[in-house]
């Protein structure tokens, strides 16, 4: 019996994806073209990752830079926290299948969003398009998916078998069976046949 709802947000509760590609390429403009579209290969196949560990992949792993600096990678990180804060907080991208489903479960189950973004900025878009209401606990980087359930579940003393967590990309998927979740694959047909289970729509839930 389903009682926790772990929540993914940029393609699952948010359509948000275009604009974070986008955010990439104009906090990296200034170099080279080809780096930035290893990134983007990178970043598009690793939804569910911070840009945290994106950028020092960009640095250390695309660009072979040495001693790479916590600092550089804060400084690049937040530059991209401002294109997003500015672009974002509008309720016209959140995804109605998924939007309406919170609604009309609010109560029902206990909802908590878990997401690679950052947290920071993540708590005030909730805020500022009115969805913040709906979950518990709103949980974003630079904890790591699996950080944020360990953490999750050992507050709330959650079930596990109790839980399910809903997501659109691999990383999810991982990090729902680190701890024996049940996972719903969402909005990613790449995930039918990988994931335990899979919603084209939430009627069908």
């Amino acid at each position: 019996m389903v009682k926790t709802i772990f929540w993914d947000f940029d393609g699952v509760i948010m359509n948000s994806m275009p604009i974070r590609n986008k955010g990439f390429e104009l906090v990296l403009k200034d170099y080279p073209s080809t780096e930035v579209a290893q990134l983007m290969a990178y970043h598009l196949s690793n939804g569910g990752l911070s840009r945290y560990v994106k950028f020092r992949y960009f640095f250390e792993k695309i660009r072979k830079e040495i001693n790479v600096t916590d600092d550089k990678i804060l400084r690049y990180a937040s530059m991209f926290s401002k294109v997003m804060l500015k672009e974002l907080k509008n309720p016209d991208l959140l995804i109605d299948d998924s939007l309406a489903f919170i609604k009309s479960n609010y109560g029902r189950f206990d909802m908590h969003i878990v997401s690679g973004s950052d947290q920071t900025e993540l708590r005030q878009i909730c805020s500022s398009i009115g969805i913040d209401q709906y979950f518990s606990t709103i949980n974003g980087s630079p904890a790591s998916k699996t950080e944020i359930l360990k953490e999750l579940l050992n507050r709330f003393e959650y079930q596990t078998q109790n839980c399910v967590l809903v997501g659109d990309s691999i990383n999810d998927l991982s990090a729902a069976k680190s701890f024996g979740i049940h996972f719903i694959g969402y909005n990613n047909p790449a995930l039918m046949s990988l994931s335990d289970s899979y919603l084209e729509s939430f009627r069908e839930f």
